[in-house]
């Protein structure tokens, strides 16, 4: 939409956690600016494979920002709500200190420090739960698919999130990288929410049944990696995203044109 040119690599033409390969890629292309959307992001998973989750998800941005800052290209990368342990009763903005709860947080917290080290000037974009209309397989897309096959839907209703509509989370990401800034930031609609309270609402919204929502602990959902009971995210540095109210009807608008 914005024009700008670009080069989208997978994995097999571009493998981040090979310098050589990054090298190569770089030379090549002459970006004026990377951006990293790779990663690990099973956090369960994680658990099981923790070196695999560290060597994408630490290693990679670190060898992805290391040669950028050698090749003068500006870079961003994307972090995570799950720094955090939850500890607190209120938004957690970029100053507060990290204290992951899980392998996946962990390697995230620990990329943050390896990318800021390699290329200081690099943005690093903190943001969480993501929805979006091109994604079949995202909290909301299952809870409307599911409650509209009249099936049950289970949610947490202790955990509270900020949900990130993804459109508004690439226009906020590109106006910090065309503006040249640094550092961690963090995008995400405003607003916090518990799952089972957002699934409530988006089903309302879109005219389902909410009977069919089982709101039920974390405890109770068989999840293998701790989470926090609370991340949800706010800026200090400026809010730039609209409204979790306002993302979720422009959401359901791309999905029911």
């Amino acid at each position: 939409m914005r024009g700008i040119p670009y080069r989208l690599l997978s994995r097999q033409e571009m493998n981040i956690t090979s310098s050589d390969s990054v090298h190569q890629v770089l030379s090549e292309l002459k970006p004026w600016a990377v951006v990293n959307a790779a990663g690990y992001v099973r956090v369960d998973d994680a658990e099981r494979e923790p070196e695999l989750c560290r060597f994408v998800n630490t290693d990679g941005a670190a060898i992805l920002a290391e040669a950028c800052a050698e090749h003068h290209a500006a870079f961003v990368t994307f972090s995570s709500d799950l720094v955090f342990d939850g500890n607190r009763a209120e938004p957690y903005v970029e100053s507060c200190e990290v204290a992951p709860l899980n392998v996946y947080g962990h390697s995230k917290a620990i990329a943050e420090q390896r990318v800021l080290v390699n290329h200081p000037c690099s943005l690093v974009i903190r943001t969480s739960a993501f929805f979006g209309p091109w994604d079949e397989y995202n909290f909301l897309a299952i809870a409307l698919r599911t409650l509209a096959s009249g099936q049950p839907f289970i949610a947490a209703e202790d955990a509270v999130v900020s949900p990130t509509y993804v459109p508004d989370l690439v226009n906020g990401t590109l106006d910090l990288l065309i503006d040249g800034e640094c550092g961690i930031w963090h995008l995400a609609n405003s607003g916090a929410i518990g799952w089972a309270e957002l699934a409530q609402t988006v089903a309302n919204l879109a005219g389902l049944d909410t009977a069919a929502i089982e709101a039920r602990p974390t405890k109770d959902l068989g999840w293998l990696a701790p989470r926090p009971a609370y991340s949800a995210l706010s800026s200090e540095r400026g809010i730039l995203l609209p409204s979790l109210d306002d993302a979720i009807d422009r959401y359901l608008c791309q999905m029911n044109p």
